[in-house]
């Protein structure tokens, strides 16, 4: 039977509105079938890097364990209530001025710090070598008026190898350029506040187990459908 993904959400361990504890009711209540919480970590060394570290925005060294911890608990919780698969992730955040300067990549899978301060390739083999599935975030315009990450999508070509899979959205827009590209997909809300629940979402048919998840991406056997959601319902789901 078919259920419903979404690996790419945010907490207030980062700039989420939602705790992981809240995020975990909002999607379950909703009948997804498995999740991923992946909150931004950032560079420690560059300005914007240390400007989310200021204003708690980022993960560090010294909360990574604390949310890790977290989201097992959570984890625990969410699959005897609502029969639902936490996957531990974050968001590997190097931002610049320059939107072409700029990558995102979600490891999932992973429980593991790995950090942002390295080269974008460098920190996608890491992910892997560890075990967890590289996602291109955002490779292409997300529609928003928002700083965008360009970098990845530039060097598809070379790199096209290096990643598990590419978001083919990251919200309510969905991407035919990366839909046609060849490469390998994933859809998700990229969630911060419960009314970005409204997107794009994946969709899975395999066993509700981690490894059986981060295996069907990988081997992509997945679809995507656009899923929505009466603002009421999702007022209730996080009560």
């Amino acid at each position: 039977m078919a259920w419903l993904g979404d690996f790419h959400i945010h907490s207030n361990f980062s700039d989420g509105q939602l705790s992981i504890a809240e995020v975990i009711d909002l999607y379950g209540g909703l009948g997804f079938g498995a999740i991923a919480i992946t909150d931004h970590l950032c560079e420690s060394e560059t300005f914007l890097g240390r400007s989310a570290r200021w204003m708690n925005r980022t993960l560090t060294e010294k909360t990574f364990p604390i949310y890790i911890e977290q989201i097992q608990e959570q984890a625990e919780r969410a699959l005897k209530m609502y029969n639902m698969v936490v996957i531990p992730g974050f968001e590997v955040t190097k931002n610049s001025i320059f939107n072409h300067r700029s990558a995102h990549i979600l490891a999932l899978g992973l429980e593991q710090f790995v950090s942002a301060d390295q080269e974008p390739l460098a920190i996608a083999r890491q992910i892997r070598a560890l075990g967890g599935l590289a996602v291109a975030a955002h490779p292409v315009h997300t529609g928003a008026l928002e700083p965008q990450t360009y970098h990845l999508w530039s060097r598809r070509d070379e790199w096209a190898g290096e990643f598990d899979a590419w978001e083919v959205a990251s919200g309510p827009v969905f991407s035919e350029e990366v839909l046609h590209s060849g490469l390998p997909l994933l859809a998700s809300s990229d969630l911060h506040r419960t009314e970005q629940i409204n997107s794009w979402k994946t969709q899975l048919q395999c066993r509700r187990h981690p490894q059986a998840i981060l295996a069907a991406i990988r081997r992509q056997q997945v679809e995507f459908k656009k899923f929505q959601v009466p603002f009421r319902k999702m007022a209730k789901s996080c009560h």
